[in-house]
């Protein structure tokens, strides 16, 4: 078998393609995203062609070695097309793809036992994010000056991911309707299609408000099948927060680009990306002495120990902590 990309779209035959197919089909049941299942389809390809170039027909023949052979082999670079080592956060991806993937079989009672039980990712290295002061926050945003559509799209674009400490994907994602001006809050759907409403502050909101009414429709007006009654195609356009000049849904190296734009008039340094607002976010509410746990909700982690990494951005906020806490401070 050699496939291309992924499993999906591929005409040739392979003991395996059936099962991912059932598998990626599960994954659509379960309301996974388009990108998270187009991740996993190939992975798996490149599983599979791993498989086949040591001869492993079926899953049913899969061993640990094989498992272990392949982490070593993404780890090594002898692995996939590029010939490179790739890097931890990628080998565990694709493990814990293959994981869940092999579980999936075991559930199916295809085989017994998952070939991938006991073999661990290495331990990628921890780095601490970026964080912007809340002064340079404020130069950042308030160079974004402007009437036109663009400018006012991006205010509001830039303010909600702070105001709300938004992933880039989670902005791109919103609808007009998840904005509820009145209560203030926005519904955001962020991973594993989870929803959670996070409170809007007073700047994001009137850049929301002056976008909506000023800058929106403009954009809205020359979206691909604007001017149809109805039709599904349009439905989407019609139903995205932010648009561009064309009237289309952004991507989110769209995002990226036009924070760059603005990064030369404020102090931000080099390197500031839409996820650098979303740690500034978390660090400046940790500083401003908010629970851990709250923090926690509105960013929407799985794990309390993944926003933890914000105790360690913030040793103002340990020391602040230590004092009010520690009785011979």
């Amino acid at each position: 078998m050699a496939v291309s990309g992924g499993f999906e779209g591929s005409q040739e035959g392979s003991r395996l393609a059936p099962l991912v197919s059932s598998y990626l089909r599960s994954l659509r049941a379960a309301d996974y995203s388009p990108r998270s299942i187009a991740a996993a389809d190939t992975d798996l390809a490149q599983f599979a062609r791993f498989c086949e170039e040591r001869e492993v027909a079926g899953v049913d023949e899969l061993a640990l070695s094989h498992v272990r052979a392949f982490v070593a082999g993404l780890s090594e670079g002898t692995v996939g097309p590029a010939c490179r080592p790739y890097a931890r956060a990628s080998i565990a991806r694709k493990l814990s793809t293959l994981r869940r993937f092999l579980g999936f079989c075991v559930s199916e009672g295809i085989v017994g036992v998952s070939a991938a039980q006991g073999v661990r990712a290495p331990k990628a290295r921890r780095r601490l994010p970026q964080v912007l002061s809340p002064q340079q926050v404020f130069e950042l945003l308030e160079s974004i000056q402007g009437d036109d559509p663009l400018t006012l799209r991006d205010r509001a674009l830039f303010e909600l991911i702070y105001s709300c400490g938004l992933r880039a994907q989670e902005v791109l994602d919103l609808r007009v309707h998840d904005i509820d001006p009145d209560r203030r809050e926005a519904r955001v759907t962020g991973k594993g299609r989870k929803q959670r409403i996070i409170p809007i502050g007073d700047d994001a909101l009137r850049a929301v408000r002056s976008y909506l009414e000023r800058g929106r429709p403009k954009s809205a007006a020359v979206a691909p099948g604007s001017s149809a009654v109805g039709g599904s195609s349009a439905a989407p356009v019609r139903e995205a927060l932010f648009l561009s000049a064309r009237g289309r849904p952004l991507r989110p190296s769209d995002v990226r680009r036009r924070l760059e734009k603005y990064l030369p008039a404020s102090d931000a340094p080099a390197g500031t990306s839409p996820h650098t607002l979303r740690h500034s976010f978390a660090t400046h509410l940790l500083e401003g002495g908010a629970d851990l746990r709250a923090i926690q909700e509105l960013l929407g982690h799985a794990s309390l120990a993944t926003t933890q990494v914000y105790t360690h951005v913030s040793p103002a906020h340990l020391r602040r902590a230590y004092r009010l806490a520690h009785p011979r401070a």
